[in-house]
């Protein structure tokens, strides 16, 4: 049994900013698993290559940078994937990226939905969009998503007791998926009503 676990942060925002909703919610979703498991944090995000992954039409002409974190992401123990909702949906280019991932690559691989949106109106993509592609390629979504919205958050904070209890429960359940693995030590699960 191995005690650091691999986790690979796949940010599927094609503009970035240090600033964005996306990015800050997986930094938050970050801080409470690793208060919970032993990781190494790794991460893929998608503004830096997003030019250059929008002109290769397969994997064999991707850039290195491309090829680098394809790789990354595929050698993960756990991935946390977040991405924007945009005109309801997750961005083009971050699945253009997916669909360079080997089809056998994430068999079994634990991933942890999340995403961020305008309003409560696209909370359904986790559901909707992300499980399914995340399916399709026989990974194992963990069955609680994150979702946030602008009113979540107070520049890098978040103001949503909602918000922040889903993030701690979705870093147990993560955590107590990774121990019933055998890829983490064992933590004990909090039951929700």
């Amino acid at each position: 049994m191995s005690s650091v676990v691999k986790v690979v942060a796949l940010v599927g925002s094609p503009t970035g900013s240090a600033t964005s909703r996306t990015s800050l919610l997986v930094r938050h979703l970050l801080d409470s698993l690793q208060q919970r498991v032993q990781a190494r944090v790794e991460w893929v995000e998608l503004a830096p290559i997003a030019r250059s992954l929008g002109q290769a039409l397969s994997r064999d002409e991707a850039e290195p940078a491309v090829e680098q974190a394809l790789q990354t992401i595929e050698a993960a123990d756990l991935l946390v994937v977040a991405a924007p909702v945009y005109r309801g949906s997750y961005p083009g280019l971050f699945k253009h990226l997916v669909d360079f991932i080997g089809l056998e690559a994430l068999v079994d691989t634990p991933v942890l939905l999340a995403a961020t949106g305008g309003s409560e109106r696209h909370a359904l993509v986790i559901d909707h969009q992300l499980r399914p592609l995340f399916s399709f390629l026989q990974a194992h979504t963990l069955p609680i998503g994150v979702y946030a919205t602008p009113a979540d958050f107070d520049g890098e904070v978040i103001n949503s007791a909602a918000l922040q209890a889903r993030i701690v429960l979705a870093a147990e359940r993560a955590g107590g998926h990774l121990a019933a693995q055998g890829v983490a030590l064992p933590v004990a699960l909090r039951r929700i009503a």
